[in-house]
């Protein structure tokens, strides 16, 4: 009589990824064969939550098919700083995540908390990349550093790196706050206009490549005050608000990709890009990107990868929990 197949060691991952307009939560399966799969997704309103508290407590009354007590491992992205790893007070929600009693508080069994940039990272290597867009053409080396950057409210970079183990570890950035290198005299006109319109000595990338940083060039170089939305609707061939705009975004790629030597691939994720992918796809992107007097040979040979996938914030944090399951 033939014995009965062995079962997979499969495990229950619960990813959550929280911002300030939406708190995504997604099942996945880890099997150690077949790897990460999405079982299922979640998305929730941040504000009707009073607390990260009612927060679970809204996704356990739900339809959501796996308890938070159930899950070999809890990994939530969150969009703020975290502090000793069970700690945060996001800028842009009204409550904070205090995880450092979670077993009894939640009844997770193991939890991890990191930053949202943090899981972007991590999803560079995992099934959610196969739908990215290349947009600048190069060769991924798996064992060098890869770079992510992300535009929206703010401007977000996160470095990922091989961790001689088979694995990755993330290194988190507050790169979006250094300040933003300008270089012509009429580059450096938008800059004291920004310092005039903000009332800010420093002008950091968050105020350049950003949605805000956006409107700001756009009323620079028009006199026209408009939403980002509304900036995005007036880009054609032609518009000299895209062409700033894609130069700025193509510098800030180029300097994070040469601080990072990621010759692992850059990955451009966050809402003004997948919502205007112009920006990147743009020429002048391009040119801003390779142009080097040192390293230009070396910007040609690394890759830029478009990410639009809402998810994917999902899918680095199951990565990261897979890995964390594999090492107990």
């Amino acid at each position: 009589m033939p014995r009965p197949e062995k079962q997979t060691d499969v495990k229950k991952i619960l990813a959550a990824d929280i911002g300030g307009t939406h708190a995504r939560f997604g099942f996945f399966e880890a099997d150690p064969k077949a790897g990460l799969s999405l079982t299922a997704v979640n998305w929730l309103e941040t504000k009707k939550s009073a607390s990260f508290a009612e927060l679970i407590k809204a996704l356990v009354k739900s339809d959501f098919p796996l308890a938070p007590k159930d899950a070999d491992a809890v990994v939530i992205a969150i969009a703020g700083p975290v502090e000793a790893g069970v700690r945060s007070d996001p800028p842009n929600i009204s409550w904070n995540i205090d995880l450092s009693n979670a077993p009894n508080d939640f009844g997770f069994k193991r939890f991890f908390l990191i930053n949202d940039f943090t899981a972007q990272a991590y999803a560079c290597r995992s099934k959610v990349m196969e739908d990215a867009s290349q947009i600048l053409p190069g060769k991924i080396d798996l064992e060098a550093a890869a770079a992510v950057i992300g535009a929206g409210t703010g401007l977000g970079k996160a470095a990922l790196a091989p961790d001689g183990h088979g694995g990755y570890v993330a290194l988190p950035t507050e790169g979006g706050h250094s300040l933003f290198p300008f270089v012509t005299d009429r580059e450096f006109e938008f800059f004291r206009f920004v310092q005039k319109t903000t009332g800010k000595e420093l002008v950091i990338g968050d105020m350049v490549v950003s949605g805000g940083g956006l409107s700001l060039l756009h009323l620079f170089l028009t006199g026209e005050n408009l939403s980002p939305a509304k900036v995005a609707a007036t880009f054609s061939p032609r518009s000299e608000t895209l062409a700033w705009a894609a130069r700025f975004y193509g510098r800030t790629c180029r300097n994070f990709a040469l601080e990072t030597l990621a010759m692992g691939g850059v990955y451009v994720t966050g809402g003004v890009a997948a919502k205007t992918p112009v920006l990147v796809t743009h020429e002048i992107f391009a040119k801003e990107f390779r142009h080097s007097e040192t390293h230009g040979e070396l910007l040609r040979n690394i890759p830029v990868f478009l990410n639009v996938n809402q998810d994917s914030g999902l899918w680095g944090a199951a990565f990261l929990g897979q890995q964390k399951l594999a090492r107990p």
